[in-house]
């Protein structure tokens, strides 16, 4: 592959930058300001790269790009590198999936009552959980019309 040389770019540049400003007059005319001012910003490219010197940059990623190509089309061992890659990508996958399918076992953790010893002493008695007790009506037993409510909710939105 040719290597870069800035004799030969900069006429080539400043060729392209020339072309593509004809081009952005043409476009102008044709259909608009904004038109010819989009081609005069892509005109001004080639010539801003080079005298950045970015566009030996582009010059060497193509030209590396290219041999890695090259390289990766004839050589076992990168082939063999994309299998192993590849099969690991699907591992990775399945085991996402089978962790996903695998029950989790929920610990629920007792509260323990207020007063019971344990290594670090005596829990406060302010520790333990306060339990209200349910609301209850004339007959002793609770409101039903609250579950009423709510049943009439879920049926609302098709849950049983």
């Amino acid at each position: 592959m040719p290597d870069f040389n800035d004799l030969t770019l900069l006429p080539f540049c400043v060729g392209l930058t020339l072309l593509g400003l004809i081009g952005s007059w043409a476009a102008w005319r044709r259909r608009g300001l904004a038109a010819g001012t989009r081609g005069v910003a892509w005109s001004l490219l080639p010539v801003s790269l080079f005298l950045t010197g970015l566009l030996e940059l582009v010059w060497d990623v193509v030209r590396s790009a290219v041999s890695w190509v090259t390289h990766v089309a004839l050589s076992p061992a990168v082939w063999a590198g994309f299998a192993l890659f590849g099969v690991s990508v699907v591992l990775y996958v399945v085991s996402g999936v089978a962790r996903s399918r695998t029950p989790k076992e929920k610990k629920q953790k007792q509260p323990k009552p207020a007063g019971e010893l344990t290594t670090t002493g005596p829990a406060p008695a302010s520790a333990a959980p306060a339990k209200a007790a349910p609301p209850k009506t004339k007959g002793g037993q609770q409101d039903s019309s609250d579950f009423d409510e709510i049943e009439d909710i879920l049926k609302r939105h098709g849950i049983n």
